[in-house]
């Protein structure tokens, strides 16, 4: 078994004397595991951060060994990020949510895809907290648990839409959900358009909608809690006055 593929690197752990066991989500052939020969060495060091990307050369005997990967940097990577610890908390958990929500070996384009938008918008400090929220809202599509907000559950208008039922996913407009508000998770109107616009506690109304149906229908099947670098983002954003 052999591919060649463009690839993020979700995390990296030393293995042996100089080698590493590297996680990967690929363009075409999804979240992988591979075996990296000298990653102990200077050069290789600067590669294997979470959000470097790369040329993966992946080489497996069989389909069920973990295989080796040879790698090639493709631009600067995270390093651009370094003296911003937000934007690195910001990268640590979407690496997290994908290594940990995406099954071995399976495509999912999509996810790559957005990862790669989410990585692009990291440069852009006022913008990136709200497209993370997207990130995960798009993951959750990905997975096949996607937010309806196309019109209310209960009436069936596309207007007003104001909350978000914790049980379907399914929006719910401001009249019909007013009597059971306390039971409604709040749908900030960025997620509705991308003109949206976005007010104070839109992000945090975000994640709760996220972070929400990423563990019931996600995590908690897997017998997993929500990745502790989902709630250190979440912590690190509220000290920061940004949700």
């Amino acid at each position: 078994m052999e591919f060649e593929d463009d690839a993020f690197i979700l995390s990296a752990r030393p293995f042996g004397e100089a080698g590493a066991i590297i996680e990967l989500i690929t363009r075409r052939h999804g979240k992988y595991a591979a075996h990296v020969a000298g990653a102990a060495s200077r050069r290789m060091k600067s590669h294997l951060q979470t959000g470097a990307r790369v040329t993966a050369r992946f080489r497996a005997r069989t389909a069920e060994q973990l295989g080796s990967a040879s790698l090639e940097p493709i631009g600067e990577g995270p390093a651009a990020l370094f003296d911003d610890r937000l934007a690195l908390a910001g990268l640590a958990s979407a690496a997290a949510i994908v290594a940990g929500a995406l099954p071995e070996r399976e495509p999912h384009p999509g996810v790559f895809l957005g990862l790669e938008a989410f990585i692009a918008a990291l440069a852009a400090p006022d913008v990136w907290p709200p497209v993370y929220v997207r990130f995960e809202a798009a993951l959750l599509a990905d997975l096949g648990f996607g937010l309806d907000l196309s019109r209310c559950a209960v009436t069936g208008v596309a207007d007003d839409l104001a909350y978000v039922s914790p049980r379907t996913g399914r929006a719910v407009s401001a009249a019909a959900g007013e009597a059971y508000r306390d039971r409604l998770l709040p749908l900030p109107r960025f997620l509705l358009s991308a003109q949206g616009g976005l007010a104070e506690g839109d992000v945090a109304a975000g994640l709760a909608i996220t972070g929400h149906f990423l563990e019931r229908f996600v995590f908690a099947p897997l017998n997993r809690p929500l990745p502790a670098a989902r709630h250190w983002l979440a912590d690190r954003l509220a000290e920061a006055g940004r949700l």
